[in-house]
């Protein structure tokens, strides 16, 4: 069965469905690559996947813990290639978590762990450099 439905709107727009819940996403290419820049680009979801899988896993693993990790955020920062051909270099995702109950340093180093090995950095190309920074709210 297939995850989404993707519909080419014009003007370099597309429309995402994903099919088992009806909800959507709207790309448009970026400002530097013919694109009017209003909506996530692809390589925004590609690029902003890494933090929602990395924290989807981390929460995954803090739920059966009897851990909570409401209210944390993650800042993604996309940097494309200088170089040709077009592609994603690096991605920066920056975490600002906050748990009930407090973690112990140990705690946090295995959600950490758990973060860097989430299915989206494992699937990401070797070329594209992952920083993943964990900051801490006590």
């Amino acid at each position: 069965m297939s995850t989404s439905k993707i519909k080419y709107l014009g003007d370099l727009s597309t429309e995402a469905v994903h099919l088992k819940s009806g909800k959507t996403i709207e790309t448009d290419a970026p400002v530097d690559n013919n694109g009017k820049g209003e909506a996530f680009s692809p390589t925004d979801l590609a690029a902003t996947s890494l933090g929602a899988c990395a924290m989807t896993v981390m929460s995954i693993a803090a739920q059966k813990a009897g851990h909570e990790f409401k209210g944390s955020e993650v800042s993604i920062t996309k940097v494309m290639s200088a170089d040709a051909p077009r592609r994603i270099s690096r991605v920066v995702a920056e975490f600002t978590l906050q748990s009930e109950p407090a973690l112990s340093a140990e705690e946090k180093e295995r959600y950490e762990r758990v973060g860097r090995n989430c299915p989206v950095a494992l699937s990401l190309h070797p070329d594209i450099e992952q920083e993943l920074i964990f900051n801490w709210v006590d």
